[in-house]
């Protein structure tokens, strides 16, 4: 039986810049970093965002992006200061795909290795009854 998610792993190209765009716009506690010990493929940064462990670890970025994603939520009246966080660091902001308004609010942006996040401000629940035709 699966329990839940364990952790994310994310392959960066500069471990310190990574750990900024974490620090800074998902609050994230750092709570391991292998220094010059390498236990698995290569160095890595480990990290806690809200109950959620997240793993970077060195190694060559993606070199294309696409709409693959990892959202997480927020909440709706504090989107404009998670906007600034993203601004303030320089990321690549991709347009929102057309939404209905009963799905929240979404920002996708890149960050320096291509992986592409999301800041959601909608629920599953919310946006299923709307899709069923409930709202």
């Amino acid at each position: 039986m699966i329990e839940g998610i364990s952790h994310l792993t994310f392959i960066v190209k500069d471990l310190e810049r990574t750990a900024a765009v974490l620090k800074t716009i998902f609050d994230a506690e750092e709570i391991y970093s292998s220094g010059e010990k390498t236990f698995s493929l290569s160095a890595e940064k480990y990290f806690l965002v809200n109950g959620l462990w997240i793993c970077i670890m060195e190694g060559d970025p993606l070199t294309e992006r696409t709409y693959n994603h990892v959202a997480f939520q927020i909440p709706d009246e504090e989107f404009e200061a998670f906007e600034s966080r993203v601004y303030d660091l320089g990321l690549d902001i991709k347009s929102s795909r057309p939404r209905i308004e009963e799905e929240g609010r979404s920002l996708y942006f890149y960050d320096f290795d291509n992986h592409l996040f999301e800041l959601h401000t909608g629920s599953l629940s919310k946006r299923l009854r709307r899709y069923q035709g409930n709202e």
